[in-house]
């Protein structure tokens, strides 16, 4: 088996990808849009069977030696005084602070660490075009010069260049859901103590701290509940000139975090939006992770689904000696449940997480401390647990032996 592999997107999903690929034989190649990798984002979290594929890949001591360790989360007033908080051991890593939380950037330099040899990684390029035929995909490069490939992968998130390519437009597969976010890093305006601190200012807006691995900087956040909004996505300063806009009454550290924002360097603003699309695969194009299956940022499965998303595809690949008739639909058939379950958004969604009054967001740190008392305390991280993961991973344990040096 020597079938050629191009995947746009190099994040989390194309590397994890790009791995299992290589692993079992395939010559997969990556573009990224991104000149370089990408530093910064936010902290994500390993749990379930995305920490098990993980483990699978051998990276967990990676992953442990740059993990951090949060306390939990803590709602703040506008003097800084703690409202409401949610300890991560009492509901047994399962709420907003997981047993494992790692940064993004952290855990997409591991990947392409542990990807650095025996796989092509095209940056600052992209796809602009696709033709499919009966023997491969012909590709046409933004730059590079046209190629082929025996199959093309999008994985390159929720407004995906191959989706809109291959699918159709975004507006029929991207669904808007009230808000916006923005994440980059800045020095810590007062000690965090492992804490990951929002303060909820009215009219639906967050302004975030969460700890870095050197205490004298954080991950900002700062969002917003907002109808779709009229901007250039690749327009840096009109962004973060509505943030300047939205945020400059809003208390607390929002002034210290606008002033911060003009030089930052990791600067990330999108829409908190949702990816449905009812069949991921056309012909030789797949989706993968976002692209094709993003639920709400606020539910935070974005990297699992990616983590095990790639482990299913490469297997199913694998499984099928690359023959992508049989291993796309078998690989969608594997994962949907476990997507289905991921895609839920959480209780209240984001009218309850950010409440446009000062009563709701009163009565929302009111059920919180109501929450974390002892007599509900079994009650909610039972809650909180849920269901096992929807997904059975075993069928490709007989595939784990490395097949390629090195890997």
């Amino acid at each position: 088996m020597s079938k050629t592999v191009l995947i746009s997107g190099a994040g989390i999903a194309g590397p994890a990808l790009a791995y299992w690929l290589h692993r079992y034989g395939f010559r997969p190649t990556v573009v990224e849009i991104a000149p370089a990798p990408r530093p910064g984002g936010q902290t994500v979290d390993l749990r379930g069977v995305a920490r098990e594929v993980v483990e699978r890949m051998g990276l967990m001591p990676a992953v442990r030696d740059r993990q951090l360790h949060e306390r939990g989360l803590e709602y703040v007033r506008a003097d800084g005084s703690r409202s409401a908080a949610l300890p991560a051991e009492l509901l047994d890593g399962a709420g907003p602070v997981a047993e494992i939380e790692i940064l993004r950037g952290d855990l997409s330099a591991i990947l392409l660490e542990a990807t650095s040899t025996g796989i092509e990684y095209l940056y600052g390029d992209a796809v602009t075009a696709l033709r499919q035929d009966d023997q491969g995909v012909a590709v046409t490069f933004q730059h590079g010069a046209e190629r082929r490939f025996d199959l093309v992968v999008g994985a390159d998130g929720v407004h995906s260049r191959v989706r809109s390519l291959a699918f159709g437009p975004e507006s029929e597969y991207v669904q808007h859901l009230g808000g916006y976010g923005s994440f980059f890093t800045v020095r810590t305006p007062e000690p965090l103590n492992h804490w990951m601190k929002i303060h909820t200012a009215p009219g639906g807006r967050w302004v975030g701290l969460r700890p870095d691995h050197d205490p004298q900087y954080a991950k900002a956040l700062l969002s917003f509940r907002s109808p779709v909004l009229s901007h250039d996505r690749r327009d840096v300063e009109q962004q973060k000139a509505l943030l300047e806009k939205t945020f400059a009454d809003a208390g607390w550290h929002a002034r210290y975090l606008l002033d911060a924002l003009r030089d930052a360097d990791d600067f990330y603003f999108d829409s908190t939006s949702r990816v449905v699309v009812p069949r991921w695969s056309r012909g030789r194009v797949v989706l993968l992770g976002d692209a094709g299956y993003c639920g709400s940022p606020l539910a935070g499965h974005g990297t699992a689904l990616s983590l095990v998303g790639a482990y299913v595809l490469a297997g199913e690949l694998a499984r099928s000696d690359g023959d992508h008739q049989q291993a796309f639909p078998a690989y969608q058939a594997r994962m949907q449940a476990y997507v289905e379950q991921r895609m839920e958004l959480p209780p209240g969604g984001i009218k309850l997480a950010m409440p446009l009054t000062k009563t709701g967001i009163r009565l929302r740190n009111a059920s919180t401390r109501l929450m974390m008392s002892r007599p509900f305390r079994g009650l909610i991280a039972k809650a909180a647990i849920g269901q096992p993961d929807a997904i059975d991973l075993d069928p490709y344990l007989a595939l784990a032996t490395p097949t390629v040096r090195g890997l």
